[in-house]
């Protein structure tokens, strides 16, 4: 359940925080700080209100997903895309946050390869259509030929 949860919070954080950014015009620091501080001062106040773990994992997630939803929307323009990589985010933390303990800059590398593995998974989705037309057509071209 507690995976679920981090996974839920991935998407939003990365959402929410590319919506304030474009949508409010608040520019993308502002997007990421703002509701990563509501989040933090909520469980620093209340941290009773989840358990230890999802008490001490849920600020972390939400601050290192609000980092891919600081992306210019000229790169990126769909809700999906971030929605996408919030949860590849999510996913990858829950199988290795004990990896990035003590290292600077994990989160920050930690949403980069979330959001370029997002886009890759994208571009190739959309190049598949292609290269199935393209494969059909030369199947046809050197299969259908009259002796």
């Amino acid at each position: 359940m507690n995976s679920y949860i981090l996974l839920f919070v991935g998407i939003i954080g990365a959402t929410l925080t590319f919506f304030i950014s474009e949508r409010m015009k608040l520019g993308a620091v502002k997007a990421s700080a703002l509701p990563s501080l509501l989040v933090g001062l909520f469980f620093y106040w209340s941290p009773d209100v989840f358990n230890a773990y999802l008490t001490e994992h849920i600020p972390i997630v939400f601050v290192g997903t609000s980092f891919i939803g600081m992306v210019s929307s000229k790169a990126v323009k769909s809700y999906a895309l971030l929605a996408i990589s919030g949860g590849i985010f999510a996913i990858i933390y829950i199988k290795t946050n004990y990896i990035f303990k003590g290292y600077g800059g994990a989160l920050g590398a930690l949403a980069f390869t979330a959001l370029l593995a997002s886009m890759v998974l994208r571009t190739a989705i959309s190049k598949r259509a292609t290269l199935t037309n393209r494969w059909s057509t030369l199947k046809k071209l050197s299969f259908n030929r009259k002796k």
